[in-house]
């Protein structure tokens, strides 16, 4: 975790801020209010993007801005914003010296469904598999090429990072991560058979595969941060240390506070 700017960047990031809106009626009010005050300039010349939304948005943005290596701060106009700073219209040039900045790599899904068709995507948050058929979806369960789980009957199972582990990781009973513990979660969501199976942590340099038992009876779906497969055969899953996600958070607000926090709500 470093600061993102200093004195020397002040009079350069003035100029050079890009800011990035949701549809919300209150980010893009909010955008139009800070382009007043700051200026504009597209995205591939910014030093940094300021991203206004929820973190549906942030996700969005940090998919889409992966190639620039350029920082994103996140200010909420959504609803819980555990990616995003307090909104603030003043002051921001001050924020944005003064943040510290989190960088974390996202998972990359490689799907292979029943038509033969290969889907790749990467997640931030998480790689999920669901049933999608009236029946419990059945899954084989493989780490770094050694069978694990013959069979786990259920509503699904997600693998998640550090940062998306208080996101739908945390609703279907998964643990929260600490930032920089280099652990993924391996959660199952309404798990029949083994009935007491609540998942495992993994080192983040493992690969997780998931096969898909009688696939015909019991279709599933995999998704990647809102990027949705069907009918999958098998799935492969790893970390991507090479792709660099670079968030700004304001001084004791970053991702590891944000996490201890969310267990004591």
């Amino acid at each position: 975790m470093t600061g993102f700017g200093n004195g020397n960047h002040r009079n350069s990031m003035e100029k050079r801020i890009a800011f990035l809106a949701s549809d919300a009626p209150t980010a893009q009010t909010g955008r139009a209010a800070l382009i007043g005050r700051y200026g504009d300039c597209p995205a591939e010349e910014a030093e940094v993007i300021v991203a206004l939304g929820g973190d549906g948005f942030m996700l969005q943005t940090l998919h889409s801005t992966q190639k620039l290596d350029v920082p994103v701060y996140g200010m909420n106009r959504g609803t819980v914003g555990f990616l995003m700073n307090e909104y603030n219209e003043t002051e921001l040039l001050h924020r944005l010296s003064e943040a510290e900045e989190e960088v974390i790599n996202p998972l990359a899904m490689h799907a292979t469904c029943m038509d033969g068709t290969v889907h790749e995507a990467l997640a931030i948050n998480e790689v999920s598999l669901l049933r999608a058929g009236p029946q419990a979806a059945k899954l084989r369960i493989s780490i770094d090429g050694r069978l694990r789980l013959e069979e786990l009957a259920c509503d699904g199972a997600l693998l998640a990072t550090p940062a998306g582990s208080t996101a739908y990781n945390y609703s279907a009973h998964g643990p929260i991560l600490p930032i920089g513990s280099d652990v993924l979660a391996l959660t199952a969501m309404a798990a029949f058979r083994p009935r007491r199976w609540r998942g495992a942590l993994l080192p983040k340099s493992a690969q997780v595969r998931f096969d898909v038992v009688d696939p015909d009876k019991r279709p599933v779906m995999a998704d990647a941060d809102g990027r949705s497969v069907k009918n999958v055969l098998s799935v492969e899953i790893r970390s991507d240390p090479t792709i660099k996600h670079r968030i700004l958070f304001d001084p004791g607000h970053g991702l590891e506070e944000r996490l201890i926090r969310e267990q004591f709500v």
